[in-house]
């Protein structure tokens, strides 16, 4: 008797391990749909259990002269879980050893909308030099949190959670700290990451640190989590615009005193042309004008005294 070989062919076979997943998900989601008052009262719930965990709730950026607040991660994973009936995957599907590219699925198994999405993460420093694999690796994971959330969030309808989350934002903006005490641990955080006070306040565009209200502070701890979520950097929020600034200055500048130069060299060239066209031809300042009347002539009858 012949042996016969028998042939497990993985991709197939895990193809079909996941599609009886997913199967079983969605006939439980139908079994078990979710109940929206329900859900957006967990959002609420989880969201303002604390101040801290409201604030963290929240990014903001600053591009091309205008603001950008969005959801963070932390808000992502937040209404992820309190929506229920979710399958949300990442993973990292390219490495081209300049950029990280991670790719975030979300799928509603309730009302079977799958969304897909990218995120690019560059690898390499500001001399094209390759990260470390430590880097790498936490480059990627930032890009994978980024892929997850915009995944999320494409899922999950705004419409719903647009109530619940001004309502999460009031409560990060009533700080249980007094705000002389919420304004001094702003600027020690970013003390920490390198950015000085003065940064802190062209950043706002304010001149004293009095004028740091309750909004600035949330925009602050917005930005804050932005940059430790990866979606930004120090450099991108804080350095890079007030370099630019000050090289649009500077350019202004010396736009204005050639300009000025410009302005005087012709101020003395047409002086030149006046004094020379005051001398008459030839340089001669003792010839008489022609309206000059002769001492013979009577200026009233015009007649030519002998």
């Amino acid at each position: 008797m012949s042996n016969e070989i028998i042939e497990i062919q993985q991709a197939e076979m895990l193809q079909a391990i996941n599609r009886s997943e997913v199967d079983v998900q969605v006939s439980t989601a139908k079994q078990y749909p979710r109940n929206l008052p329900e859900v957006l009262n967990k959002i609420l719930t989880y969201a303002t259990m604390d101040t801290e965990t409201a604030e963290d709730c929240f990014y903001v950026l600053k591009r091309g002269g205008s603001t950008i607040e969005g959801l963070s991660v932390r808000m992502s994973e937040i209404i992820a879980g309190a929506w229920g009936n979710l399958r949300v995957q990442t993973r990292i599907i390219g490495n081209d050893g300049k950029t990280i590219t991670a790719q975030g699925v979300c799928h509603d198994l309730e009302t079977n909308v799958a969304v897909s999405v990218e995120v690019k993460r560059r690898i390499t420093d500001k001399y094209g030099k390759t990260f470390s694999e430590d880097m790498q690796v936490v480059t990627g994971n930032a890009a994978s949190a980024i892929a997850y959330r915009n995944a999320v969030l494409k899922v999950v309808p705004k419409a719903v959670t647009k109530k619940v989350i001004a309502e999460v934002k009031k409560v990060a903006l009533g700080q249980s700290l007094d705000l002389e005490t919420s304004r001094q641990n702003m600027i020690a955080y970013f003390a920490k990451l390198g950015v000085t006070k003065e940064m802190l306040l062209e950043y706002l565009g304010i001149t004293k640190v009095e004028e740091i209200d309750k909004e600035a502070v949330f925009e602050l701890r917005a930005t804050a989590n932005a940059i430790k979520e990866g979606t930004t950097t120090v450099k991108e929020s804080f350095i890079k615009p007030i370099e630019e600034r000050r090289q649009a200055e500077e350019a202004k500048k010396k736009a204005e005193a050639i300009k000025a130069k410009a302005a005087e060299a012709a101020k003395r060239s047409s002086g030149g042309k006046v004094a020379e066209n005051a001398t008459g031809n030839g340089g001669n300042s003792t010839e008489k004008s022609a309206d000059e009347v002769p001492a013979n002539v009577d200026p009233e009858t015009g007649e030519i005294k002998q």
